[in-house]
């Protein structure tokens, strides 16, 4: 069983629909796929009945952008039921976040004498939930500024680089609530191949693990094999769950083809039956995964 439990669309960041994403998935030989778009549970419905016809299972998440120790952390949520009203409003500041910070880095750009217009990234944003960082990017390549998305982040977008700006992000250890609250469970995404990811150490870990952390993404493509067996090894400590994922956005990421990583069928068996725990718990209505 091929298991992928982090993928995009442009719902939020990704370029390709949900039913181009679902039937990408099928003709890669996946069986089980998560869709987690950033802040957003918009494809869902689509990705879902794409799922029930080309026979590929669904599991349906977002990837929530959140800070912890005042650096940004990813919190992959799965499960929860999209309706709760607490998620919604964190959800829904986190979008208006992304897309008010726009006009900042375009200015930041003009600054460094790169004309990009608001129209250029709107056109690159066309489907998307929110404007954001990525779509900036792709306008950049459209302009031919930059060769590709990466490069867009690496010389002006990143934190620390010209055109970044702050924008909002919940506190991760109110969202391990909140997503508890919804009956959902939370994976820490890609926790140490970020920025920042240093404040992620053990005991840091450790205690969010205590406040209802399930599991950490140890497979990624931004983990080189040494962080991968120290990360597997704090995970087996803590007794959490071990994903492995492509991180897929379509043509947005280079070396994110979907399957590169996967998750283990029995560490993904015991996240539904957490997440199957959590929803009991909550006592809300939430998604079960498309078969």
């Amino acid at each position: 069983m091929r298991i992928d439990l982090h993928t995009h669309t442009r719902a939020s960041d990704g370029t390709q629909t949900p039913e181009e994403l679902v039937r990408a998935a099928d003709a890669a030989g996946l069986d089980v796929l998560g869709l987690t778009d950033h802040d957003a549970t918009e494809g869902w419905t689509e990705a879902a009945r794409t799922a029930e016809e080309v026979g590929i299972a669904l599991v349906r998440g977002v990837e929530i952008s959140t800070k912890h120790l005042g650096r940004g952390a990813h919190l992959l949520a799965y499960l929860a039921d999209p309706t709760y009203p607490p998620l919604v409003e964190k959800l829904e500041k986190t979008l208006d976040g992304r897309s008010s910070r726009v006009p900042a880095m375009l200015e930041r750009l003009r600054d460094l004498g790169i004309e990009v217009d608001i129209h250029d990234v709107r056109r690159a944003s066309d489907g998307t939930a929110a404007t954001g960082r990525p779509h900036v990017a792709d306008a950049l390549v459209t302009l031919g500024v930059v060769p590709d998305r990466g490069a867009a982040f690496e010389r002006y977008l990143n934190p620390g680089r010209p055109a970044h700006v702050n924008r909002y992000a919940p506190e991760l250890v109110e969202m391990l609530r909140v997503v508890d609250e919804a009956g959902g469970v939370s994976v820490l995404a890609h926790p140490w191949g970020r920025p920042g990811s240093s404040v992620m150490d053990e005991p840091a870990i450790a205690e969010l693990t205590a406040l209802g952390l399930a599991g950490l993404e140890v497979d990624h493509q931004d983990h080189p094999p040494e962080r991968r067996a120290r990360l597997r090894a704090i995970a087996e400590r803590l007794d959490l769950v071990v994903t492995g994922s492509s991180d897929h956005h379509g043509a947005g990421k280079r070396d994110h083809e979907l399957g590169v990583n996967t998750t283990a069928p029995e560490h993904y068996e015991r996240l539904l039956a957490l997440a199957d725990a959590a929803s009991a718990r909550s006592g809300r209505t939430t998604p079960e995964v498309v078969r």
